[in-house]
């Protein structure tokens, strides 16, 4: 698998600080942690660890995954940030989720997990935003969504209007989100919200270093 191929780079950055008695060997562990993240099923993942003589659950897996508390880098400078929202439904409630893109590297800045669409959690989002990269001379590309537009000029921040070109780069991310959540159905199931949101951080780790 390509995507795979291209990830393994990143087996250093996964920090096992988390683990107490685990009689998993790290190098599996961080190899497990990686396959998932690149697009493995949990299922063929566990499948890979047999391979090694070692047998666990599916359930062990993802929760190395959650515990490693993978996200993507701060500190980014970008020229252009392509921001949107889409609707993603955990269990059998809807949410929204908010995403942040460079679109001249095609790489996540920041993801949130909101249960409603509303001005103070859009604002909010940009708040964090600004925390973690320096975005104050970035160009926002937004579509006509009047939140992402209000909480563009309460930050102060240049933005025009774009529904195709750079803003292409968001929609590439949300359909991969949903391809692999739930087998398209763009869900997650059996997941808390929290969860889900630790879920999209480590899918922007593994997705900057995928493209």
């Amino acid at each position: 698998m390509p995507e795979i191929a291209r990830l393994g780079g990143c087996l250093d950055d996964i920090d096992l600080d988390f683990v107490g008695r685990e009689a998993t060997p790290r190098l599996l562990m961080k190899l497990s942690i990686q396959l998932h993240l690149a697009g493995l099923s949990l299922s063929n993942t566990i499948s890979v660890l047999d391979m090694f003589g070692v047998h666990r659950a599916r359930s062990t897996v993802h929760n190395w995954v959650q515990k490693a508390e993978l996200q993507p880098e701060n500190g980014r400078r970008p020229n252009h940030v392509a921001v949107d929202e889409t609707v993603i439904r955990v269990n059998d409630e809807q949410y929204w989720l908010y995403a942040a893109i460079d679109p001249d590297t095609n790489k996540l800045l920041h993801t949130k997990l909101e249960p409603t669409r509303t001005n103070v959690l859009a604002h909010a989002f940009f708040a964090e935003l600004r925390e973690k990269h320096d975005i104050a001379d970035a160009v926002f590309l937004v579509d006509g969504a009047t939140l992402l537009q209000d909480a563009c000029r309460r930050h102060g921040l240049d933005f025009r209007c774009e529904k195709h070109g750079h803003r292409n780069s968001v929609e590439r991310v949300f359909r991969e989100i949903k391809r692999r959540t739930s087998s398209f159905s763009n869900c997650f199931s059996n997941a808390i919200p929290a969860t889900a949101n630790e879920w999209l951080k480590s899918f922007a780790f593994a997705w900057n270093r995928l493209i």
